[in-house]
């Protein structure tokens, strides 16, 4: 990285100085110069030693400038002649290389700091402390948000996000896996799950019109402090899997917004499997037609309403009255009263639940 950002700005500098630069690193050898012909020659052991403090030094012609840690340099400029306008050409190029890497530098190691943050391949106690160093701001609230293609396509996702979100100090675009992209985005602390929502939503749609690429969207709480971002990202990833059980249609999934589904997702299965064997003890869930099952989910959406579901499904109301009976006669259940239609619905959500053996983090 650090090679071919010097050299882009060796060449910019190549006009306006018209003499041979370049930079050397710590073996002496020449990574980046205005003469693309010297780029990999050895100077020497001489111009090594050059990095042992950080004066100006003149050897060979050139005059040299070391520039990078303070106590020990990793790089030094050059320039073409011994006089004082060689000086002063080699310090300030040193001053615009060093900054510039200390930006580059920062900025990429703030990523897989954040990175290491959200994957808990960090120490707790080490998390400040890197913080302190990397001049990362502790207290501001972010989100997590994890952008998921479930096909693989030619389109760079992660560029696409980053280009979307440009502000490489606040935001954060992280590789996770071949699948999934995380985004740590900086928010206000006043922010709501629906402007959340419709963060993610531009997000989909864009990778959606533009590049035809289907992405789903989970999204973590809001949380104030680096250490809980690990938790943000995890909610985000619970979100998605939740919303894979229980909510397959839709592409964006808010953990605020999982209701009763994070509760089950939260059991362990063999509870949910004696809970189903309790519930349908006088008949099986299994022996209910497809038929049978749309109508109850219609009965439900329309909030057990009889006269309603039937209009809606084009039914006499004599005639759902009969499915309800024979519902109620499977499994001892009768959808027309609260307490068993609640009962019904959890269960069969636990069904949905069993049956797609999601993944648990």
């Amino acid at each position: 990285m650090s090679n071919r950002l010097f050299q882009s700005v060796i060449h910019q500098m190549k006009e306006a100085i018209e003499r041979t630069i370049g930079v050397v690193d710590e073996t002496g050898t020449i990574i980046s110069c205005s003469e693309l012909g010297k780029i990999g020659e050895l100077q020497g052991t001489a111009v090594a030693e050059v990095m042992q403090s950080s004066d100006v030094k003149v050897l060979g012609g050139c005059t040299y400038k070391p520039f990078g840690a303070h106590m020990h340099p990793e790089y030094a400029v050059f320039v073409e002649g011994t006089d004082e306008s060689a000086l002063h050409y080699a310090e300030v190029i040193a001053v615009a290389l060093a900054s510039i890497k200390q930006y580059y530098d920062e900025k990429f190691d703030r990523g897989n700091f954040i990175k290491n943050v959200i994957l808990d391949n960090i120490l707790p106690g080490d998390i400040y402390l890197k913080a302190r160093e990397l001049r990362f701001n502790n207290d501001a609230t972010r989100v997590v948000l994890l952008i998921r293609i479930p096909q693989h396509n030619d389109v760079s996702v992660f560029d696409v996000v980053q280009n979307l979100f440009p502000d490489k100090t606040k935001d954060f675009v992280i590789n996770v896996n071949e699948t999934d992209i995380a985004l740590v985005k900086e928010v206000r602390s006043n922010t709501e799950t629906k402007d959340l929502e419709k963060l993610a939503r531009s997000i989909a749609d864009s990778l959606s019109t533009e590049f035809y690429t289907h992405a789903l969207v989970g999204i973590g709480t809001t949380v104030s402090g680096i250490r809980d971002l690990a938790r943000s990202f995890k909610e985000a990833q619970v979100a998605l899997e939740v919303g894979k059980v229980f909510d397959t249609e839709k592409t964006i999934v808010s953990y605020d917004n999982l209701g009763i589904a994070r509760l089950i997702y939260q059991l362990p299965t063999t509870l949910c499997q004696m809970f189903l064997n309790e519930v349908f003890k006088r008949g099986s869930i299994d022996s209910l037609d497809q038929e049978t099952l749309f109508t109850i989910q219609k009965f439900f959406e329309n909030n057990l309403n009889v006269s309603e579901t039937s209009r809606k499904l084009f039914v006499h109301r004599n005639t759902l009255v009969y499915r309800l009976e024979k519902i109620k006669k499977l499994t001892g259940l009768d959808l027309r009263e609260f307490d068993d239609a609640i009962v019904f619905k959890v269960a069969l959500m636990v069904k949905k639940y069993l049956d797609a053996n999601p993944v648990k983090f």
